[in-house]
């Protein structure tokens, strides 16, 4: 069987989707979610549904009885995340799980990228369990980029402190898909070897070219305006974020500006067989899903922020 867990959040759903599409039994998946009765659409297409909270290891071997390849979705929960994240990995470990996946960050044992640390130090947990494990490096959702659609139907601006950074981004049903191969490979056959994969798009963009094509999709002109790191933190004190929220938008600018999210490996692409979603389609698609009331992230003020 696989697991999936998080299957209720925005990369679970879509890999547990992506599964079912590459033919995989729903009776052969497992949803582990905190919360089961937000799962019923998925126990309605005959998904195995199971409570599965990283706080509380108590649910945890419930949920991977039985369980052959597991997907340890990174959780959200900055500052918890590396003992929710042993928790599962010891859970694993006990229930006899044969691969482990595990979503992580770009280059996270080396990287000073400002959400590396958690992902480096699950890394670790995961490599001194003895676990056969993947890990995929997932880079920049382009869905984090809603909230600079927002800003910018209402004042015909993005603004940040990124300077002439690239940014490599794909759709998360780009890195959806690419679980579900690795997933549906693991399950398929016990001596896959599985690796570390740097995933991320085909094409690095700036943030003028961002602006442009936001402009495309809410009908107006849109230019990007660059302020300074200093600047950038006032501002978004100004509209209500606390000091801690601030310097942490800020902190991911300045990341960018160092070209710590531009990489362009073309591993997302060959695990897909096909190209990574070009920024204007994976935007359009994520304003479709947001005005349908699914938010593609968590918003704070005009930023949403990144589940990695």
């Amino acid at each position: 069987m696989i697991a999936v867990t998080a299957a209720t959040g925005h990369l679970g759903h879509l890999v547990v989707d992506s599964l079912v599409e590459r033919g995989v039994a729903p009776e052969r998946i497992v949803a582990a979610v905190r919360t089961p009765a937000k799962a019923a659409d998925l126990a309605e297409r005959g998904v195995v549904v199971r409570e599965a909270d990283y706080s509380r290891p108590e649910t945890l071997a419930t949920a991977l009885a039985g369980v052959d390849v597991l997907l340890l979705v990174s959780g959200s929960e900055v500052g918890q995340r590396v003992q929710q994240h042993a928790n599962v990995v010891e859970a694993a470990r006990a229930a006899g799980v044969r691969h482990l996946v595990y979503t992580s960050a770009p280059q996270a044992t080396t990287s000073a990228l400002v959400l590396a640390p958690e992902h480096k130090a699950t890394e670790e947990l995961v490599a001194a369990s003895g676990l056969p494990a993947t890990i995929l490096r997932n880079g920049w959702y382009t869905e984090n980029y809603l909230g600079a659609v927002e800003q910018a139907r209402e004042t015909g601006v993005v603004l940040g402190s990124v300077g002439e950074g690239l940014v490599a981004s794909a759709s998360r049903k780009d890195y959806a898909e690419a679980a579900a191969v690795v997933l549906a490979a693991a399950e398929a056959d016990p001596a896959f070897e599985g690796g570390v994969h740097e995933l991320s798009g085909d094409v690095a963009w700036d943030h003028p070219y961002l602006a442009a094509t936001v402009g495309e999709i809410v009908g107006r002109e849109v230019v990007y305006q660059d302020v300074t790191p200093e600047v950038h933190a006032q501002i978004l004190l100004d509209a209500g974020l606390d000091e801690g929220t601030a310097g942490f938008v800020v902190a991911l600018d300045g990341n960018t500006r160092d070209g710590l999210l531009a990489a362009t490996s073309g591993e997302l692409s060959r695990l897909l067989g096909r190209p990574t979603t070009p920024l204007a389609e994976g935007l359009r698609a994520a304003v479709g899903v947001a005005s349908a009331g699914r938010p593609g992230a968590r918003r704070v003020g005009q930023h949403r922020l990144p589940f990695s």
